[in-house]
């Protein structure tokens, strides 16, 4: 057997070895809905509703921020009260908060001018909503991002069942091209071992996503809250880190269409959203990000070489990375994506390796990252990551 031969068994056995571990992984990744269905016109009249804090951070979001808003207030079940934090908007933002204010009192808006120095836009909005929270809940939720009247309440029961301190929902798209969905499975593929591991309270397992975070608001305290985010870029997702830190138990769920959330539009719009994120994901470290993208895009290059190598090797490597497409259908219906995308999710590999690689050598070159018009630089970052890798870094 030549050395290409070997390379297209390799290439087979790894893309292989990826789907099987996805596929055992997925089946963690429930769905909300299908545990927890929430039986509000049974409630006891004597039983207390649970008190949830709604915080949202938002920053120029005229387009989504009034309709978020009306859709939150329709929560069945559950006392609420929202707490917007207007960071530094400069479009219609503040003209909508002030007029949704005036006419509903669960609704509190505080508005931030000057970013203190040491903070991160969000970071500091999130820390200044808890602040203001008054409930035994907290929703850290985005601006653009919609529930079905009754998750709030069932995230709460799933909670209460579990023994939980923290749930997060991985979210529906609102509107995607085909391409977009086929990313988005592959993005959940590629945080399987994330809700598996908290799902199975596996040590130093964590995670949280920026559009369902709903804690405990004493396990939050507890676990030092934003203010040990205050320079986190994936302040999302570092929140489950510090709450696994502090004892506390997390549960993660896929809610499909019961949560949607403006995400991009097309496969390519996730190489400029992405930005700010994947670089920061592993933490700044540069020699992981080149290996990582040089690893897939070698495994690719394998692939493509196996089309036209004519060989059984050779198309059983060019077949191989589809391998992928078996975990993503299962988690297709979980996820409200279609079939289709799930067999296209493989194809998506070339745009993830083109948003870390973008990532990277954006924040890189700029020697910082820049987010809601405010400069961070890359030193700074570094020093006050919250840290889940405890290798050197370089």
């Amino acid at each position: 057997m030549t050395w290409l031969d070997c390379a297209f068994v390799l290439t087979a056995a790894t893309f292989g070895c990826m789907a099987g571990a996805a596929l055992w992984h997925v089946r963690w990744m429930r769905r909300l809905s299908q545990l927890d269905i929430a039986r509000s016109h049974t409630r006891s009249a004597s039983e207390p509703k649970p008190r949830c804090s709604i915080v949202i951070a938002v920053r120029n979001e005229e387009e989504r921020i009034e309709q978020t808003i009306r859709r939150l207030l329709r929560q069945e079940q559950v006392e609420l009260e929202i707490i917007i934090v207007d960071d530094r908007s400069t479009d219609r933002t503040p003209d909508i908060l002030r007029a949704l204010a005036r006419d509903e009192p669960r609704l509190r808006v505080r508005r931030v001018d000057v970013l203190p120095e040491g903070w991160l836009g969000k970071c500091h909005a999130c820390h200044l909503g808890a602040q203001l929270a008054t409930s035994d809940w907290l929703l850290f939720s985005d601006g653009d991002s919609w529930a079905t009247p009754d998750l709030i309440l069932r995230a709460i029961k799933a909670a209460d069942r579990e023994d939980a301190d923290h749930v997060t929902l991985g979210f529906g798209l609102a509107t995607a091209t085909l391409g977009l969905k086929a990313f988005y499975l592959l993005f959940l593929l590629s945080a399987s071992n994330w809700f598996s591991g908290v799902n199975r309270d596996r040590p130093k397992s964590f995670l949280g996503i920026g559009a369902f975070n709903l804690v405990r608001a004493s396990a939050y305290r507890e676990s030092g809250g934003h203010e040990a985010l205050r320079l986190t870029i994936l302040d999302d997702v570092k929140l489950g880190l510090i709450l696994r830190r502090a004892g506390k138990r997390t549960r993660a769920y896929v809610a499909g269409p019961d949560l949607e959330c403006q995400w991009g539009t097309t496969a390519f719009s996730v190489i400029k959203l992405m930005e700010k994120n994947y670089f920061a994901a592993i933490e700044y470290l540069t020699p992981v990000a080149f290996a990582v993208a040089t690893f897939v895009i070698l495994l690719l290059a394998i692939a493509v070489t196996g089309l036209f190598h004519g060989s059984v090797r050779g198309l059983l490597a060019a077949i191989s990375p589809f391998f992928l497409s078996i975990p993503a259908a299962v988690l297709a219906p979980r996820a409200n994506v279609t079939r289709a995308a799930a067999f296209c999710a493989p194809l998506a590999l070339p745009i993830f390796v083109s948003a870390l690689l973008n990532s990277t050598i954006v924040t890189l070159r700029n020697g910082g990252v820049r987010w809601r018009e405010t400069f961070y630089p890359l030193d700074q970052l570094r020093a006050h990551e919250v840290k889940a890798f405890t290798f050197r870094r370089k």
